[in-house]
């Protein structure tokens, strides 16, 4: 029966490290994946995506169906938005133009709510769903992507059409399915919004450091300051959690700090757009969390403090 069941069309929103990556691999799989590319359009169309990967070794997807107009996309059945936060809002009318009537929006991004934003803009038909990638992946060059380790997907649903919990569980394992065939690990969240927070637990600490201290992970876990900092802010994250109702597994924060030690040297994608100047999504990964953590009475001084010094920097920056 599974068998005569057409494969899905995806469409990448984004194509930048994540949407590359996930793309290119799906691709591969036999999906039938539709680029949409800005600023790197030409040298993609021209030269295809390429992959160097620790895990996947080599990899060149050529040719590309690459676009750089939503309105020249066949509609998709599944969207993966691997762009920045700080672009949700202009990237509304290009997925509603890309999008297939029943369609599933998939964000792949980092922070807290960054589902909600985007819900607004989106029409009621689409079903939106939130993506976490646990992954070192970085773009070099105009479609060149490293991936230094890891690459595990854990798909949650937010919002749509689907309102029962067995259409929602449907959609995700089928969303799930997608990186599995692609060979990629890739799990259910039960609940996004306690996932979110576990992913900041990692965030928070090393994407504003990298900044703040211009460190990568490696030299950031070789010293004696820099390793208290990244525990301290990590049980500040933790306890923000909890106060919004969100219990974090005992031992969670800890393994996070020891596969840290454990990976490759590895610069934060934060660090990539400070040096690239690109907006920090400061937000989504600082803003948001300091204002739910406030509203269930939680103060967290040091992430504020954080949260502060890389709010200079950005606009100093650009």
């Amino acid at each position: 029966m599974m068998g005569a069941v057409a494969k899905p069309r995806v469409g990448i929103i984004g194509t930048g490290a994540i949407g590359g990556f996930y793309g290119l691999m799906l691709a591969r799989a036999g999906f039938d994946v539709h680029f949409l590319l800005r600023s790197e359009f030409s040298a993609v169309a021209e030269h295809g995506l390429k992959l160097h990967s620790a895990v996947h070794g080599a990899l060149t997807l050529s040719p590309v169906q690459a676009y750089s107009s939503a309105q020249d996309m066949p509609p998709c059945d599944w969207l993966l938005v691997g762009a920045k936060t700080t672009s949700n809002a202009d990237l509304a009318p290009a997925i509603r133009q890309a999008a297939a009537p029943d369609a599933k929006v998939l964000l792949l991004q980092n922070g807290l709510d960054v589902e909600d934003s985007l819900r607004e803009l989106l029409p009621d038909a689409l079903h939106v769903l939130g993506g976490l990638c646990y992954i070192c992946v970085h773009r070099d060059a105009p479609g060149v992507i490293t991936h230094q380790a890891l690459g595990a997907v854990h798909v949650g649903y937010h919002s749509g059409p689907a309102v029962d919990e067995v259409t929602r569980s449907a959609i995700v394992e089928e969303g799930v399915g997608l990186f599995r065939a692609a060979g990629i690990d890739s799990q259910v969240m039960a609940n996004l919004h306690q996932a979110r927070w576990q992913k900041l637990v990692w965030n928070i600490p090393y994407n504003g450091l990298s900044v703040l201290l211009g460190a990568s992970t490696t030299p950031l876990m070789a010293d004696a300051d820099s390793r208290e900092s990244i525990k301290a802010l990590m049980a500040e994250v933790v306890r923000g959690a909890v106060a919004c109702g969100y219990e974090i597994p005992p031992g969670y924060a800890e393994q996070l700090f020891m596969v840290t030690e454990k990976m490759p040297d590895y610069w934060p994608s934060m660090y990539h757009d400070y040096l690239h100047r690109r907006p920090l999504e400061l937000e989504a990964i600082y803003a948001r969390p300091l204002a739910a953590a406030r509203s269930a009475g939680c103060e967290l001084p040091r992430i504020e403090a954080l949260y502060r010094s890389l709010s200079f920097i950005d606009r100093r920056n650009r």
